[in-house]
């Protein structure tokens, strides 16, 4: 017999508590704000008193952090350890990291975070320096340290990578908040996914970067 059967179903439930309402807290900040979403309405949503709430998180800028943890921060750190495996060419990291970004996080719901942060960091500093110090600062250097590794090879041109790594992160950038303010809004034919145009970004960063960009 399985632990699952073996495990009361109280119990299971409450082992999965903490999910739900991450899952209930998520889908609220990304429709309504930080500032407009009331913990109630997370604990309603998730089929649980503020109480049981307050259990698990203490507040609902604890709960936003657990929030950012499970849904960016963890893409992140997943990005992170691909990377330090990966055993290809720079060039075919620096692709296949972009388009992963996107499939992980910037064609889900939790991209909406983003688009949070942009609008609200100004009135919560302090979140504001949590998601710069978890999400903002490990990205970054996560791109720098590819950028770093085909240049220190000889794979591509020497450049500084910061402003680099902002150019490449730029229009990855504007797709997000295009998505989450007005919906992906792109002219040209229906092969025109966001998709796809990560593709010529990378593309076209990759020859602009590579010393020998007919090979790539």
């Amino acid at each position: 017999m399985s632990e699952f059967l073996l495990t009361p179903k109280r119990e299971r439930r409450k082992q999965h508590r903490p999910g739900e309402l991450l899952e209930a807290a998520l889908d609220l900040f990304v429709e309504k704000g930080f500032a407009a979403t009331k913990s109630e309405e997370v604990a309603a949503k998730a089929g649980v008193s503020k109480g049981t709430l307050f259990l698990y998180f203490p507040s609902k800028e604890e709960l936003f952090k657990a929030v950012v943890r499970e849904n960016v921060v963890k893409t992140v750190n997943e990005g992170a350890l691909e990377v330090a495996n990966f055993k290809g060419s720079c060039s075919e990291l620096l692709k296949t990291l972009m388009m992963e970004w996107w499939r992980r996080y910037g064609a889900t719901k939790a991209s909406g975070i983003t688009k949070l942060i942009s609008n609200e960091a100004h009135h919560f500093p302090d979140l504001a320096a949590f998601y710069q110090e978890e999400v903002i600062d490990p990205a970054t250097r996560l791109l720098q340290d590819i950028l770093e590794r085909g240049r220190a090879t000889g794979e591509f041109h020497d450049f500084d990578t910061a402003h680099t790594a902002t150019v490449v992160i730029a229009p990855m950038l504007f797709l997000i908040m295009s998505k989450n303010t007005y919906g992906i809004c792109l002219s040209g034919s229906d092969q025109t996914t966001p998709e796809n145009l990560i593709a010529q970004h990378a593309d076209l960063i990759v020859r602009g970067l590579c010393t020998n960009p007919k090979t790539q």
